[in-house]
């Protein structure tokens, strides 16, 4: 598709080199050839596009054959615009000038000329052959008169269209068809496997039995040599058990004797410790009396000490007490009676409890307040 851009009322084009390109302005031809660029104006020109490149066309279609089979045809036509004015004169290759897109489908009504071509001669071969032969040499036999056919077609060279190639890629029957033309050789090949199976299945058989015979000569000869291995092993547990027993006989009279002589020893070592715990215990005891006796004289010795201290002391306190005594009543016989009251209620509050509160009733009130009027006035 040619790239056309606007500017100013101008339109500019600008082709593929795979696209050869016409261009009338007010009916004579303006530009022709491929890859071209060039400006024009859209009112007055008429652009037509031609594809030259190489074109595949890829068809299926259905065939019957000469016994009245349905067959499948898959084949591609490869194709090109050998003679773009000729092309563009017989179809419409016009493009728009503003988007530079086809306005018809020149592509497609090719492709149906082709097709339509290639299917008539196609049917034409396939309708004389046989549903067997055409399987066989059929692709051949439809490429080759597909091909003559396009070539000879009159209609291509006048529009401008030049055949490549042909190819016929596949030529199928129906699904059921198939399986059963199929079956005869699935069959074949499914006897041979089978026959094959079998021969495979004696030769393993009498590979099998050759192996069981040796397996059961093997087996004769292994219990043989079992009997053999049975007797042998019965003469060596014996022999064995007889040196067991030989060695037991050995080692209960050793073990005897060194418990005989372990019990002498132990007997000699028990007495020994008896006399040396005997001897212990003596020692123990007499300075255990000779402490004892250190201690009661210690002790004796000490109360006497202790109780004489405390004579002395409990004489001397007697005679501080007795003078602190005579000492104090000296001091209070000189005092009048006024300051021994004061003294006496002094010490009484030094020796009286805590007391929260004190109660005066208005007796002992009016009782105090006379007594002091009464000592005032004296």
């Amino acid at each position: 598709m040619a790239d056309i851009t606007r500017r100013l009322g101008w339109r500019h084009l600008r082709g593929a080199p795979t696209a050869h390109v016409r261009h009338h302005r007010s009916g004579r031809l303006a530009h022709d050839g491929p890859g071209l660029s060039f400006w024009f104006r859209s009112l007055s020109a008429a652009l037509s596009e031609v594809p030259v490149d190489d074109r595949e066309l890829a068809m299926t279609f259905h065939a019957r054959t000469a016994d009245f089979q349905d067959v499948t045809v898959q084949a591609t036509v490869t194709y090109r615009v050998s003679d773009p004015a000729l092309a563009a004169a017989r179809l419409d290759f016009s493009i728009d000038p503003d988007t530079g897109i086809w306005r018809g489908a020149p592509l497609e009504q090719l492709g149906t000329l082709l097709t339509e071509t290639a299917q008539q001669h196609a049917l034409d071969v396939l309708a004389r052959t046989s549903l067997s032969s055409a399987l066989v040499d059929g692709v051949t036999a439809v490429r080759e008169r597909v091909a003559a056919g396009l070539a000879a077609e009159p209609r291509l060279p006048a529009t401008g269209i030049e055949i490549v190639a042909v190819r016929v890629v596949a030529l199928r029957p129906e699904p059921e068809v198939e399986r059963a033309l199929r079956t005869p050789a699935r069959e074949q090949i499914q006897q041979e496997a089978d026959r094959a199976t079998y021969e495979r299945r004696a030769v393993a058989v009498e590979r099998e039995r050759t192996i069981a015979e040796n397996e059961l000569a093997s087996q004769i000869e292994l219990a043989r040599r079992e009997e053999q291995l049975v007797e042998q092993r019965g003469t060596n547990t014996r022999r064995e058990a007889e040196e067991h027993a030989a060695a037991d006989k050995v080692r209960a009279e050793a073990e005897a004797q060194r418990s005989v002589r372990l019990a002498e020893a132990e007997a000699a070592r028990s007495v020994k410790l008896a006399e040396a715990e005997a001897d212990r215990q003596v020692r123990l005891a007499e300075a255990e009396a000779r402490r004892t006796e250190r201690l009661s004289e210690a002790e004796a010795a000490r109360t006497v000490r202790v109780a004489r201290a405390e004579a002395a002391a409990a004489r001397e306190v007697g005679e501080a007490r007795a003078q602190a005594q005579e000492a104090w009543l000296r001091v209070h016989g000189d005092v009048d009676v006024a300051t021994l009251h004061a003294l006496t209620g002094t010490r009484l509050a030094e020796n009286l409890p805590h007391i929260d509160s004190v109660t005066i009733s208005p007796d002992v009130l009016t009782g105090l307040l006379s007594r002091l009027g009464a000592g005032e006035r004296q």
